[in-house]
This record gives C-alpha cells, structure tokens and sequence, in this order.
C-alpha cells in the first residue's frame, strides 16, 4: 500500500524520539524538516534521502528561528502537513534548589518555543495549504504534563502550560481549517532525555537531603532504573495517529503490527478505509504513563465527588448551579463535553 505523500515539521531530531521519527518517516517515503541545534548529525541521512529532507538549524528558544525554519520548508517542499513539538531537556531539583534562570530557560524551551511553532502552524495550515487540507499537530508532553512528581516542578510546569494552550488552541480552529492535534504523554522512554547534555540535575537543597525526604527518596531512583518505553514505537505510534487522523494509511513494514496495534486496526478499520478518526486530546505512551494519568483522574474524580458539598456552597444564593451550567455554558462552542453529558 503507498505511503501518504506529507511533509512533517520536527524539533529536537538529533536523538529520541525526533531522530527515531525522522528515520521512520524518510524510510516510508515522506518528507521532513528536522530541526535541531547541530543538523550535521542527519549527514547520513541526506547521502540517502536528499530530496525529502531538509535539516535545519534551530534554537527553539528563538523565535526567528523558528519561523525560518518553517519558511524554509514551505519553500522547499511547498506546503507543511504535520507538525511534532518534541524538543525538550529534562530538569530535576527541588523548588527552593533550582535556580530561576534555569527555571525559566525550560519555560522558553518547552513551552513558549512550541507556543511560537503552533501560531505559526496554523497560518500555514490554513493560508499556505491548499484550501481544507489543513494539517495536524502533535505536541510532545509527557505523564508528568498530567501528574506533577518532587524534583521536577518547574519540567512538569512547562509541560502542564504546554497542555493548557494545546487544549485551547485545537478548540480555536475553525472546523472548516481541518486543524486538528493531539496531546502525547509518554512515560519514561530510552531516548537520553534524563542524561548527558539532554538533562540537567541541581544538587539538593540543603532542607532536602533528609534520606527519608520524599525529594531524597526520588532522586534515588534518577538514573537508577530501566525505563520502558522504545524511541522507535513511540514513533511508529506518532506515524499511525497521523494516519489515523487523515484516512489513510502508511505502508512502511511492520507499523500496523506489534502488541495490541491488530486489534486497533480492526477497532478503527472505517478510518483505515479513508474515513478519519477523531483524535482524542491526550494519548498516554507507555504503560506506566497511561496508569498513572487513569490514577491521577480517578484521584480527581473521587476528590470532586467527596468535596462537592465545598463546591457548592459558594454558589450566590441567587444562581442555581445545574440550571447555571445548562443556560451558560451549553453552546458556548467550548463546552461539547458539558453539553453531551447534560443531554445524555
């Protein structure tokens, strides 16, 4: 079966996930703008696919650089189909440890350098792009974008902000764009992000270092433990939503087999018959993400139900608060799931 003709934007394609998609993708024919602070590390890659790739060098930190890099592409290719914020380091320390210029710094990279990529995205999604094409935008969270753990405050911060503006923005889209995009929360992966030059660790605070603090606790297992996650299927994970999303589907050898994959294929067979699939606002990677995201709702849900009694009574005495969801927030157009869960 051929392979969709698509032209992918990526950041942070020098290793991980970036690199592992990057090479999936040339390999099922399509093209790529790979974006990474040294492009001289997908040399190889152009001795073999120089007509569908185009390394480019980015800080995603830098905003110009960022529209360059999607100029450049557009250029090149004439259009952008599918857009991956992947870039990313990771950053472990207590809160009182961590000093506010790093602190900052993964704000701009992990946050406000996909922010600029999205905007950008979207012009050309829908202005460059022939008319109802649209495109699709997968923003790389991560299990910690959804549950916050000690020592990896101000990285979670930036993923929870990531997922607040991906939320917001696929509610923006005019349906008539055909914008669509995912938020994806893998767990722990073998991609390098907690080591080397892709992660840095402060030292503990002085208040922390208690061996029976829980920062302690968890710093012990930094590094310590074998992570579950293969670059390499998260990828082809990546590949089969996009598929999914537009109707189609890849050819490239062995992306629709592997565990549970079959029976998703015979669950979504309309959408492999050109019809697409609605993508959900999260997909969890990883079995350890996908546990503790259901957990981390399940808490949530059991919290609500414990404490409505709080919630309620600081409605004004005037208001109704289930009459004051069904006239206000119903058909507001940012509200369906209110609306299907009060219609059913």
């Amino acid at each position: 079966m051929p392979s969709p003709n698509r032209v992918w934007f990526i950041t942070g394609t020098s290793s991980g996930l970036g690199k592992a998609l990057t090479d999936l993708l040339l390999a099922n024919g399509e093209s790529v703008v790979a974006t990474c602070r040294n492009p001289t590390t997908h040399n190889d890659l152009l001795v073999h696919y120089k007509n569908q790739l185009l390394p480019y060098k980015v800080d995603v930190t830098k905003e110009d650089e960022l529209k360059a890099a999607l100029a450049a592409g557009v250029e090149r290719f004439g259009r952008i189909d599918v857009v991956v914020n992947n870039a990313g380091i990771g950053l472990f320390g207590e809160i009182e440890a961590v000093p506010e210029e790093d602190a900052r710094y993964i704000m701009e990279l992990q946050y406000w350098g996909p922010v600029h990529v999205m905007k950008e995205a979207a012009r050309i999604f829908r202005e460059v792009n022939p008319p109802g094409a649209g495109g699709r935008l997968f923003n790389i969270s991560t299990v910690g974008g959804y549950r916050a753990n000690p020592t990896l405050s101000y990285y979670s911060a930036s993923k929870f902000a990531l997922e607040a503006s991906t939320q917001s923005f696929l509610q923006e889209m005019h349906p008539s764009w055909n914008i669509k995009g995912c938020i994806l929360e893998p767990g722990g992966f073998r991609s390098g992000w907690s080591t080397g030059h892709n992660s840095k660790v402060i030292p503990p605070h002085p208040a922390y270092t208690d061996p029976l603090s829980p920062t302690s606790m968890f710093r012990q297992f930094h590094g310590k433990f074998p992570y579950l996650g293969d670059p390499v299927k998260m990828a082809k994970a990546v590949i089969r939503l996009a598929d999914l999303s537009t109707g189609v589907r890849s050819g490239l050898p062995g992306l629709w087999t592997g565990e549970g994959v079959e029976k998703g294929v015979v669950e979504h067979s309309t959408a492999l018959g050109n019809s697409p699939v609605e993508l959900p606002l999260r997909v969890q990677l990883g079995s350890e993400s996908l546990f503790l995201v259901r957990m981390q709702a399940q808490n949530t849900l059991e919290d609500a139900k414990k404490w409505e009694w709080m919630s309620h009574s600081t409605n004004a005495d005037d208001m109704d608060g289930e009459n004051y969801v069904k006239q206000y927030l119903m058909g507001s157009g940012g509200f369906d799931d209110v609306d299907k869960a009060l219609s059913g």
